[in-house]
């Protein structure tokens, strides 16, 4: 059954986002490993030339950058840190560009901050031009803008798996290959020698609570922010957008091309359901909410449940000052987010309106432009 799902994903998959990691991209002593570079743009380039465009999310400017100034440890100092960055960015996405140059592609380097997925037109201005480098045979070579991003360098966006994820719901892809030093999910301890690799994950839950086993003394780890546990907070936000996620080793010979051709290499993680409209992305995942609406038991089991909007009458306290059209939380009885949405009203009328019922909004507010605190078509259930 797990072949044929495979190869049922792969072969539709004609869009692909490929993230690939600090530990496979440097050597030992942390300099930049360019033949591994050089390996994975050849990869890139056989899976584009033959017809799969691809979007590359790539870690390593960090440790690019303390090879290039000789350091054997990562500086503690912020501006050094970010310093290191800047510079390794720059040897990074040259060695790329002069790896993809020999395929007749052009590497097209983007830097973002948590601030471009968030805002709305600035998320679809990032679309449009990820869309305008395909068809001018650049791929797309993604990093969080590391020399202006804070808390040292641990990204707004958690880390490039959650940003490949997240670039993998702006654009739809059907695939996300998270690249790692690792052959994937094992079954238990990966140093265990009865530990197997699992082909296909279909309880991501349970995966996250059982199966998380880092070795956080393996070489390399200095310099890299991931580890397995966000490669499944990752596979979260794209299998609930409805779409499929391999994690799999970048060290491994043609790793693209074997997954592409649907053999059992690393481990597949299924869509959840069907594939989410591209607002409804960006209201769950990329945008942050300004506000939250915290909910009684019955709200909470119609929205999550019933499939029906959030009326006024559930809402039984708020915290934040949002307005009209804001994305905001909607939090259970316990305060645990379960979902999002567009709100109707502002911050100011919720105050007003919360648990009156939908007849009421009228008298207590002058006027009813609304029946739905937040409408069905603009909210997703996050768990």
């Amino acid at each position: 059954m797990s072949a044929l799902v495979r190869q049922e994903i792969m072969s539709a998959a004609d869009l692909v986002v490929v993230k690939v990691g600090t530990r496979v991209l440097t050597n030992p002593d942390g300099t930049l490993d360019k033949d591994r570079v050089s390996n994975i743009a050849a990869q890139l380039a056989a899976l584009w030339h033959s017809g799969t465009k691809c979007v590359l999310v790539s870690s390593g400017a960090v440790g690019a950058g303390l090879g290039r100034l000789g350091l054997a440890t990562r500086p503690t100092d912020l501006a050094k840190l970010q310093a290191a960055a800047a510079i390794g960015q720059s040897f990074l996405i040259e060695s790329y560009n002069r790896a993809l140059e020999p395929h007749r592609l052009h590497a097209a380097q983007i830097l973002l901050t948590a601030e471009d997925l968030q805002e709305r037109t600035r998320y679809l201005n990032v679309r449009n031009t990820l869309f305008a480098l395909f068809e001018s045979n650049a791929v797309p070579i993604i990093n969080e803008n590391d020399t202006v991003s804070v808390e040292e360098l641990k990204m707004s966006f958690g880390d490039n798996d959650r940003l490949a994820a997240l670039v993998t719901n702006l654009i739809r892809a059907p695939l996300l290959i998270l690249l790692s030093d690792i052959e994937g999910v094992y079954s238990g301890d990966p140093g265990d020698p009865a530990s197997k690799v699992l082909s296909v994950i279909t309880d991501l839950a349970g995966a996250q609570a059982n199966l998380v086993r880092d070795q956080p003394n393996r070489p390399g780890l200095r310099l890299s922010t991931g580890g397995m546990a966000s490669k499944l907070i990752a596979a979260r936000i794209a299998t609930s957008a409805g779409e499929n996620v391999v994690i799999a080793s970048g060290r491994r010979d043609n790793v693209l091309a074997d997954i592409l051709a649907a053999k059992d290499v690393g481990t597949l993680f299924l869509a959840e359901g069907p594939a989410l409209d591209a607002r409804k992305r960006w209201i769950g995942w990329s945008a942050s909410p300004n506000g939250s609406l915290f909910l009684d038991a019955g709200a909470c089991r119609a929205i999550a449940s019933g499939g029906k909007s959030l009326l006024s009458v559930g809402v039984t306290h708020l915290e934040g000052d949002f307005s009209k059209g804001d994305v905001v939380s909607l939090r259970d009885p316990a305060g645990l987010e379960f979902a999002r949405g567009l709100t109707n009203y502002s911050a100011e009328d919720m105050r007003i309106i919360a648990k009156a019922p939908t007849e009421r909004i009228a008298e207590l507010l002058g006027h009813r432009p609304y029946d739905e605190v937040v409408h069905r078509n603009n909210l997703i259930v996050l768990s």
